[in-house]
Order: structure tokens, then sequence, then C-alpha cells
């Protein structure tokens, strides 16, 4: 990657929805589904589900600063999922769909921090966020068969009723960040 490209990971339940909405977003180059966060090396999604390995579900964002921000990341990320739900995504319960942010940098905990804190004080939600917010410890890509699920998945009944409403209000709400 070179310089003038940067990373993010986030974590806001199942990952095929985060990587189906950010596909789509301006300035995104490539979204790896994947594992963050735990402990055991090199997870299976089955381990993962289990809920023993302290891994989150997440989607490792490579994106050009030029064309969009850290912070319209994290705009798009707090617009599409629950960040006052622990351990939970709908439908989807366990430590594995909790909502995080794993930085890579002191500039993005920062961007991170404020987001959250202008979110609390404008009182968008109605409970407290509960994201939390920590370094990027590890990641391991999921699976071959997880990566664009959605894209080649789109009439699987999960798909239909989780995803693609989530990547229809990130069109309506972001029209302007959508890729061209």
């Amino acid at each position: 990657m070179t310089e003038s490209r940067e990373v993010a990971v986030l974590a806001g339940g199942c990952f095929w929805c985060l990587e189906a909405v950010y596909r789509d977003m301006r300035g995104v180059e490539k979204v790896v589904s994947g594992y963050a966060n735990g402990q055991t090396p090199n997870p299976t999604y089955r381990q993962v589900c289990s809920g023993e390995t302290g891994y989150a579900e997440v989607v490792q964002i490579s994106f050009d600063p030029q064309a969009t921000s850290y912070r319209e990341l994290l705009d798009v990320f707090f617009a599409i999922h629950d960040p006052t739900t622990l351990n939970r995504q709908g439908a989807d319960v366990g430590t594995q769909y909790r909502s995080g942010i794993y930085y890579l940098t002191p500039e993005q905990r920062a961007t991170a921090e404020a987001a959250v804190a202008e979110l609390a004080a404008q009182k968008v939600f109605d409970a407290p966020i509960v994201t939390e917010i920590e370094p990027l410890r590890n990641f391991y890509p999921a699976e071959s068969y997880h990566q664009d699920y959605f894209a080649r998945n789109p009439y699987q009944p999960y798909c239909l009723a989780v995803v693609a409403p989530k990547v229809a209000k990130f069109r309506q709400r972001f029209l302007d960040q959508v890729k061209k």
C-alpha cells in the first residue's frame, strides 16, 4: 500500500453488513472481512462464533484519505449499526458482534473519541454508546467464503433481511459518498 492510503478496522455486528456498505463508499479501495482483538491465533469462523476466542467480527478498510476521511468512515459506521447495544446487533448476539473501533494511530484514537463524545453530547441515541475504542492488537482475514458475501449472495435470506436494508440506508443517507 502506498503512503497515501490508510487503514481502518471497525466492528459493528456481522461483518457482511459493514463490508457491503463500505465497498460502496467513495474513497474505499478494499474491504476485508475478518476477526480482530482476540486470543486464538488464526481463528476460524466456528471458533469466533463460539464466543470463546475474544474476537470481534470486523472489516479492515483500506481507503484514500484524499477521497474520504477517517471521520467520514466513522460517521457512516455510527449510522448503519446500533452502538448502544452491548455484544449484539439485532438478532446477532455474542461478544463477536460487539461495536468496536480498533485504531492504528493516535490520530485515529482521538478522532474516534471525539466522534463518540459529539454523538453523546448531541444525544443522537436514546441510550449510552458502548462502542469500545481500543488499539488494534491483531487481525486475521475471515475465510474466503465470507469475502464479498453480499455481492455473491444478494438473495440469501439474511442478506435480504439484514444486509440489504443497511446498504439502502447508507445509499440514501450518504448519497454524496456513494461510489459513482
